[in-house]
């Protein structure tokens, strides 16, 4: 009998790490449950997905994935100023999560990263945006 290697399509059910380039885990799931996912669903990094290709339930891996393929580079254009009116009823503070529309007008999340007077900077750089990341994992099934 043979195992399964990830394909395109593949459920996966892994335990996984994230980490930045200096070892801090951002995320990890090796505690707790599993997570399960379909390999080409659109939920994970293409980058990712690639690197799990060809593995089989038992392997273990860890693999480094630059910024620019990860969450990209950080683009000092997505850092907007607005006036503080525009946050009516809002107890502003650094690092809150607002929600802004974009054109078409789907939901385009912000963190305030800067309060001066009646100035609000937000920036919309994914927070993971400019920084290399390596992945560990532990491939536990794949259907």
């Amino acid at each position: 009998m043979t195992t399964a290697a990830i394909t395109h399509d593949s459920d996966v059910v892994l335990h996984f790490a994230l980490k930045l380039g200096n070892g801090e885990v951002i995320d990890s799931n090796f505690e707790g449950a599993a997570a399960r996912f379909r390999l080409g669903d659109g939920n994970l990094l293409a980058s990712f997905e690639q690197r799990l290709l060809g593995l089989k339930a038992g392997d273990k891996a860890e693999f480094a994935i630059a910024a620019s393929d990860a969450f990209g580079q950080y683009n000092e254009d997505n850092v907007q100023r607005f006036s503080r009116s525009r946050f009516t009823g809002l107890a502003l503070e650094k690092g809150l999560v607002v929600s802004f529309a974009d054109a078409a007008n789907n939901e385009l999340p912000g963190v305030v990263s800067q309060i001066e007077g009646d100035r609000v900077t937000v920036d919309f750089n994914h927070p993971l945006a400019g920084r290399d990341l390596v992945f560990q994992v532990h491939i536990l099934e794949v259907n």
